[in-house]
């Protein structure tokens, strides 16, 4: 694994301060989010309950969570594996293409992974009712980039312990999240958004020459 670099290094501890700020954080009921008054009882810790973004269809959605839902982990190993795949693929991104461009291409994936969840929610009626949260949209973005900067760079699995060109791990996660369930509390479609919009950014940028 390479050192970790500037970029990687402030978002992976950003996840880490929010994530510990989950745990102490007191819980509140926001059950007013799905109707006003209706009376349910939904128990999030305030961290949780304002970072995470809420379906458009509730009472407790606002813009800024496309931003901050990037920050917000469900669980340990929840945060651990986004923020494992970060640290191993993130910093040769952020090295070829610098801190700039860098950012811009995390803040675009993330945030268009929740755009294109919104999207697909709102039209097909397909997605979590309740919060989404994490930055599984963006690590998709980041493996998407990973997989077109260096398609024959070979990386070693965990399970099970074997190489793999990046090109074919790209492929293979991106076909497993297609076809697994849509159903539940695991945003399969930010993914995907996460995906799409770093190959169209990735794509943009080729064309315009500023990548080779």
């Amino acid at each position: 694994m390479l050192r970790l670099t500037p970029v990687v290094r402030s978002i992976i501890i950003i996840n880490v301060i929010v994530f510990i700020g989950e745990l102490i954080a007191p819980k509140m009921n926001f059950g007013d989010c799905f109707g006003g008054g209706m009376g349910y009882d939904v128990q999030n810790d305030i961290i949780t309950g304002f970072l995470s973004m809420w379906n458009t269809r509730t009472d407790c959605f606002k813009p800024y969570q496309l931003f901050t839902y990037m920050f917000v982990h469900g669980g340990f190993m929840h945060i651990f594996f986004n923020m494992l795949t970060l640290a191993f693929m993130g910093p040769m991104l952020e090295s070829v293409w610098g801190t700039k461009r860098f950012t811009m291409f995390y803040m675009v994936t993330g945030i268009g992974a929740g755009v294109f969840n919104i999207i697909v929610d709102r039209y097909l009626g397909v997605g979590t009712y309740g919060i989404m949260l994490g930055a599984s949209g963006a690590i998709y973005g980041v493996l998407m980039g990973f997989g077109m900067m260096f398609p024959n760079m070979e990386i070693m699995l965990l399970i099970p312990p074997i190489p793999i060109k990046a090109k074919y791990l790209v492929v293979l996660l991106g076909g497993m999240n297609f076809f697994m369930d849509k159903s539940g509390n695991v945003a399969h479609f930010a993914h995907l958004g996460g995906v799409i919009f770093a190959f169209l950014l990735i794509t943009a940028w080729r064309k315009r020459g500023d990548l080779s």
